[in-house]
C-alpha cells in the first residue's frame, strides 16, 4: 500500500490518493445506480394499490390517460422529476414557453442533463488520464480538466432551452401586430372573436408558426368548453410576452364590461404598431454605437498603415 500511495503521488501531486479515491466511489455509485433504479415493486404494495383503485379501463378512450409502455423514462420518473410542485411547475413553464408542450418534456430534460453531465464527466476523466500519460499535470490542471467537461455537459441543456425561449419570444412578439390587423379585419367583417381567432390561425401558419400554433390551442381549447377568460390566460402564460399579457386584459376587460371587442382591438393595435416603429427606432439607435469599434478596429490601422507606412520605411531605409 505504500508502494501504491507512493507511484499515486508521484502522478497525481500530493492529492493523488484522495482523487483515486474520490473516482472510485464515483464509479460505484454509478455501478449501483441502475439496480436502485430498476427496483422491482413490491408484491403487497401492488396487491394494496389494486385493492384501493378502481378497475383501469382498456378501451382507447382511456388510453390517454394511462402510461405508455413505450416510455422508457416512465420507471425512472421519480429520480428525474422534482418531487417540489412548485420547482415542477416552473420547469414545465419554462419549457412550454420554449415550445416543449410533450407530457414527458420535464422528464426528458432532466435526463440530458444528468446522462450529458456523466458523459462529459467521464470523458473528461478519460482525458485527464491521457494527459497523466504522456505528461505532468498538476492538480488544479487535472480537476479542471474533469470538472470543467461535466459542467458544460450539464447545463448545455439549460443553455439550449433558454435560447430557444428567448427566440420563440421574440418571433411572437415580432408577429403580434400583424395577427392584431387580421384579427381586427375579421371582427369588423362580422366574425366572432373564436372564428377571428381561427381564420388568423390558418393565415399566420406560413410566416410565424410559433403565433399561430398558439391561437391553434386557444381556439381548440374553446372548442372543448374551457373558459373564455381561462383560455386567453393560459395563453399568456404560455408565451411569456408582456403584450399577449396586455392583449388578453384588454380581452378579459372588454368581455366584463360589456364595451365593443372592434374598438378595443382597433385602439390596442394601433399601439402595437407604434410600439414596433418605436422598437426598430431603438434598434437603429444603437447600431451606431455598436459598429463604433468594428470601425475602429477596422478602419484606424489601415489608415495609419499607408499614412505612416512610407515615412518609417523611408525612414528606416536611410538610417539602414
Amino acid at each position: 500500500m505504500q508502494a501504491i500511495q507512493t507511484m499515486l503521488t508521484d502522478m497525481l501531486g500530493p492529492f493523488g490518493p484522495l482523487m483515486v479515491v474520490g473516482l472510485l466511489g464515483v464509479f460505484m455509485i454509478l455501478l449501483t445506480l441502475p439496480f436502485f433504479l430498476k427496483r422491482q415493486e413490491d408484491p403487497f404494495d401492488r396487491l394494496n394499490a389494486g385493492a384501493h383503485q378502481p378497475e383501469k379501463k382498456t378501451r382507447k378512450s382511456e388510453q390517454l390517460r394511462v402510461a405508455s409502455n413505450k416510455d422508457k423514462l416512465e420507471k425512472y420518473s421519480t429520480f428525474l422529476e422534482p418531487q417540489n410542485a412548485e420547482e415542477f411547475s416552473a420547469v414545465k413553464l419554462k419549457l412550454l414557453q420554449a415550445g416543449y408542450r410533450s407530457k414527458n418534456a420535464v422528464r426528458i430534460y432532466n435526463f440530458l442533463q444528468f446522462a450529458l453531465g456523466i458523459g462529459a464527466l467521464v470523458g473528461g476523466a478519460i482525458y485527464a488520464l491521457i494527459a497523466l500519460s504522456q505528461r505532468t499535470v498538476d492538480t488544479q490542471t487535472l480537476v479542471m480538466m474533469i470538472g470543467i467537461p461535466g459542467g458544460i455537459g450539464y447545463m448545455l441543456p439549460k443553455y439550449w432551452v433558454t435560447r430557444r425561449r428567448e427566440t420563440r419570444k421574440q418571433a411572437i412578439t415580432n408577429a403580434f401586430p400583424d395577427s392584431l390587423d387580421l384579427m381586427l379585419v375579421c371582427v369588423e367583417a362580422g366574425q366572432s372573436l373564436d372564428q377571428s381567432i381561427v381564420r388568423v390561425s390558418n393565415e399566420l401558419r406560413t410566416g410565424f408558426p410559433e403565433l399561430a400554433e398558439e391561437f391553434e390551442i386557444v381556439s381548440q381549447e374553446s372548442k372543448a368548453g374551457k373558459d373564455k377568460t381561462t383560455v386567453l390566460k393560459d395563453m399568456a402564460e404560455r408565451c411569456g410576452v408582456s403584450d399577449i399579457s396586455s392583449f388578453v386584459t384588454v380581452m378579459v376587460q372588454s368581455a366584463q364590461f360589456g364595451t365593443s371587442i372592434s374598438d378595443a382591438l382597433r385602439v390596442y393595435a394601433s399601439e402595437m404598431r407604434d410600439k414596433r416603429v418605436m422598437r426598430a427606432e431603438e434598434a437603429a439607435n444603437k447600431l451606431p454605437t455598436k459598429m463604433t469599434l468594428a470601425t475602429m478596429m477596422l478602419t484606424v490601422p489601415p489608415l495609419m498603415a499607408i499614412l505612416i507606412g512610407p515615412s518609417i520605411y523611408a525612414i528606416m531605409t536611410n538610417f539602414g
